[in-house]
């Protein structure tokens, strides 16, 4: 019983390490070139795959997700013999194992990144040595070209690498940084400090443009209500005129009366509010508190009795 036990365990660690030998793991995010005596044999795919033991077959698992480096910070030379110091950021992939293995040492990742860094930095000289200044930078952002500069970069790359076989894909050159040699630094500040006061001085003659038409609107607009008020004034006043003309004209038939009443209204409104008088009775139109004598003219209405 304990020797069939011991074969059991044994045949089982035999399957283990066989399996080993000859069966190996790919991974979702991998592909695995497989070599034959270290020349290219085949590629395997994500899952479970069988391999000859080594030396007669050997597998390199090879990163198929987005690789990324930053290139150098080197001085370049514009068209405008200005000098900028640019660096870029790659992300490139593998996309065909059997052209990438053997051209970068059995896939080196370390070997693909020198060559593309390469081509990146030659690319990026010759499309900045068509580019002036104001096109990396520049007070007006409608000037600057970053986007065009980066797919012109991107493009010459691409086009080279397909031209080599490399079995790589680029899939963006950005602008990472950029910078000015301490020679140039004061030069360039001050010709942004004399675009920007163009730029303040057209935004102010603008401004000034604006608020002269405001005003002048405005202007024309009041003028035009002061007219209209004024021409509802003489209005009002020539009717108020009118009225005045027929209330004089009842007021003629009977001056006494027109007299007394107005005396009476004022009074009125003196005496509305509780208010303290030092005057002479004699002034109008306290008169009125006197006693009332009936001029010698006048006829007397006579109450006639029942």
């Amino acid at each position: 019983m304990k020797r069939n036990l011991n074969f059991i365990i044994g045949a089982l660690l035999i399957i283990v390490f066989g399996s080993l030998l000859f069966v190996f793991q790919v991974r979702k995010s991998e592909v695995a070139v497989v070599a034959h005596f270290g020349k290219y044999d085949r590629e395997c795919g994500p899952g479970a795959h069988f391999q000859w033991p080594w030396p007669i077959e050997k597998v390199y698992k090879l990163d198929q997700r987005i690789q990324n480096f930053e290139g150098k910070f080197e001085e370049t030379k514009l068209p405008d013999q200005n000098i900028l110091l640019i660096s870029t950021y790659v992300g490139w992939r593998i996309e065909k194992p059997e052209l990438f293995f053997p051209k970068f040492a059995n896939g080196s990742i370390i070997e693909a990144e020198k060559t593309l860094s390469a081509l990146v930095e030659s690319a990026k000289k010759e499309v900045a040595g068509q580019h002036i200044f104001s096109d990396f930078i520049s007070a007006d952002e409608k000037q600057m070209k970053f986007s065009q500069i980066e797919n012109e970069i991107l493009d010459r790359v691409q086009k080279r690498v397909k031209e080599h076989d490399y079995g790589v894909e680029v899939k963006f050159v950005q602008i990472k940084k950029i910078g000015l040699p301490e020679s140039v630094t004061t030069d360039v500040f001050e010709r942004m400090k004399s675009e920007r006061n163009v730029l303040i001085a057209k935004i102010q003659y603008e401004g000034d443009e604006a608020a002269t038409k405001i005003k002048s609107s405005a202007d024309t607009w009041s003028a035009k209500k002061l007219a209209e008020a004024d021409a509802a004034a003489l209005e009002i006043r020539g009717e108020g005129e009118a009225e005045s003309a027929k209330a004089l004209t009842v007021l003629q038939q009977n001056p006494a009366l027109a007299n007394f009443n107005m005396k009476l209204s004022a009074l009125q409104d003196l005496l509305k509010d509780r208010t303290t008088l030092i005057l002479d009775q004699s002034t109008s139109p306290l008169d009125l508190l006197q006693p009332y004598t009936m001029p010698a003219n006048q006829p007397v209405m006579k109450q006639s009795k029942r």
